[in-house]
């Protein structure tokens, strides 16, 4: 074969390969951004109820359609203290088991469509205004892309058999025995390791088989290297991680080479079960008309493939399923948890997520929920020093210590949003970022004010002062109301009630009301008491910042409303 052959193999496997990546990417980017609520419902569901947990796992991959999108999310949720090892466990199984879809996917005979719905999807794309459809084409696009791609790839996988140097290469891989089968996975973790994509890797291994490169053996055994290789990429997400996020990770390794090993001592009888529970035969030749030429094909391994990739992988799950107390208590064994705190930052957030627009913001949504919690904390605190006649010194430090932790928790937040506005995401999850970051601006807000007031209280008993017991009593009542009131507005805000803004809005104005009372009061007393000048500004600026707190609490039920 001439020069203009191997350029021709050379272009239709690296092009086609790219196109299957980019179709990949956009099919799990799109439906992610379609179905980002309910995926963000999903992983909340999961229990430790080990089959849930899997069924979860399952579904959420063949969503995403990417077993390393799931296992990085779980990763990046162990490591944020979200989700325990016992749950990532049994999601990560069942990321094993969605991957196989993709098998599924490419059996389907829509090859010749994969330009056109590319196209057509593009199309779509481009024009359409509506976000929905955009996301779906996207989606589409995808699918288009990866037909597309495989479909360059047979081609090219087709010229393979005219170059006998690359066909004598491709032969030396046979898997008829035990140590053929252990060499052939070994090439397809390799493979996956390279490519970083399991899914590219079996779209390679099917084409290969289709045309008759290698046998259905052969690709048979890459398969199941390849399920091994894939683990790469939960293995990096862990580097720098939590020790439960490290577990969770050297599971999903263990998960697969255990699997691997027992799978390859009885291959020759498995792959004869699977041939004679499907309905094929490796064998069936099919002539095909590619550039002018007739060549031989394989059609009915893309079944058989598909078929052994996915009884494995449930087999697999089955066999794993009742041990996984004791590979929890395993991992915990081999993966001691470190002498020192592992937690570099105060939130939870976890810049794996990024790559998830749709779970990210539930993450930061959820640090954002913590910090209405601190402010309510405060509150409580901030009423019982008042109260003392000798303030708590534990209690006053705990106040001013989380006063700081929210200023960092802002800080972290304000990063992490704007990162993941950075990137390509959905307007809906964009829309709500925005918001986080004035919520969390509010809720920062908040807290300065309240530690004002204990500053107000704390200068006047270095002046041996006290407020009155009447001013006390006024402050008190007020302090319940505000306390009431963002209570609240923090339920509203979690249970995303647009409405509860509308039913509160008296409860505002009682607030407001009754401060403007009080500043009255203060100022008739002035004429008719003697008060001191420290009295008088501390009672005041009390006023003026519980005043300041409600308003940041408007705000707040404003934004849940969908008013700002």
């Amino acid at each position: 074969m001439d020069a203009s052959g191997y350029t021709e193999l050379m272009f239709g496997i690296i092009g086609g390969l790219g196109i299957f990546l980019l179709g990949m990417k956009n099919m799990s980017e799109g439906m992610q951004a379609v179905a980002g609520t309910e995926l963000r419902r999903m992983i909340g569901a999961v229990t430790n109820n080990r089959l849930m947990a899997t069924g979860v796992g399952t579904l959420v991959t063949c969503i995403v359609q990417s077993s390393s999108v799931t296992t990085v999310m779980v990763v990046g949720f162990v490591n944020s203290g979200v989700m325990s090892l016992s749950q990532a466990i049994g999601v990560i199984m069942g990321a094993n088991i969605g991957t196989t879809i993709t098998g599924w996917v490419l059996v389907l005979k829509v090859g010749a469509y994969g330009l056109p719905l590319l196209g057509l999807s593009a199309f779509i794309y481009l024009f359409s205004r509506g976000d929905r459809w955009r996301y779906w084409a996207m989606f589409f696009m995808g699918v288009g892309m990866v037909f597309f791609g495989l479909e360059l790839m047979k081609d090219a996988c087709a010229i393979i058999r005219e170059i006998p140097a690359f066909e004598a290469w491709f032969h030396q891989f046979q898997a008829h025995s035990y140590l053929g089968v252990l060499g052939c996975a070994l090439v397809g973790c390799i493979l996956t390791v390279l490519v970083q994509s399991s899914s590219a890797t079996l779209g390679i291994t099917i084409a290969l088989s289709v045309q008759g490169v290698i046998p259905y053996e052969t690709g048979a055994a890459l398969v199941l290297g390849e399920n091994v290789g894939t683990t790469i990429t939960a293995y990096l997400a862990s580097l720098g991680a939590t020790t439960n996020a490290r577990r969770a990770a050297y599971f999903h390794v263990i998960f697969n080479l255990a699997g691997v090993f027992w799978i390859t001592l009885i291959f020759q009888w498995y792959i004869g079960f699977i041939q004679q529970v499907i309905d094929g035969d490796v064998t069936r030749v099919v002539m095909q008309k590619v550039d002018g030429r007739q060549i031989a094909t394989y059609p009915d391994t893309k079944v058989m493939i598909a078929a052994t990739h996915s009884v494995f992988n449930i087999v697999n799950t089955l066999l794993f399923l009742p041990l996984l107390p004791l590979l929890a208590r395993f991992l915990e064994r081999v993966v001691p948890a470190k002498a020192f705190k592992e937690k570099p930052k105060l939130t939870d957030l976890d810049v794996r997520m990024l790559d998830t627009p749709a779970l990210a913001i539930e993450q930061s949504r959820n640090e954002i929920l913590k910090m209405g919690d601190g402010c309510v904390k405060m509150l409580e605190w901030l009423k019982t020093l008042i109260n003392q006649d000798e303030p708590d010194s534990e209690i006053t430090d705990r106040l001013r210590h989380r006063e700081k932790v929210l200023d960092t928790v802002q800080d972290e937040v304000t990063q992490f949003v704007t990162n993941l506005l950075s990137g390509n995401v959905p307007h809906s999850v964009a829309d709500e970022g925005r918001q986080q970051l004035r919520l969390a601006d509010e809720y920062e807000s908040v807290s300065d004010y309240l530690d004002g007031i204990l500053t107000f209280d704390q200068r006047l008993r270095k002046d041996s002062l006290r407020l009155s017991n009447k001013q006390r009593k006024g402050l008190g009542q007020l302090h319940d109301f505000v306390l009431g009131y963002v209570e609240a507005i923090n339920q509203a805000y979690r249970d995303r009630d647009p409405n509860a803004y509308a039913k509160l809005d008296s409860q505002s104005k009682s607030i407001r009301d009754q401060i403007k009372k009080l500043r009255r009061q203060h100022l008739a007393d002035l004429s008719t008491e003697t008060i001191a000048p420290q009295i008088s500004v501390a009672f005041l600026g009390a006023l003026n910042a519980y005043a300041r707190v409600r308003d940041h609490a408007q705000n707040i039920g404003e934004v849940v409303a969908g008013e700002k």
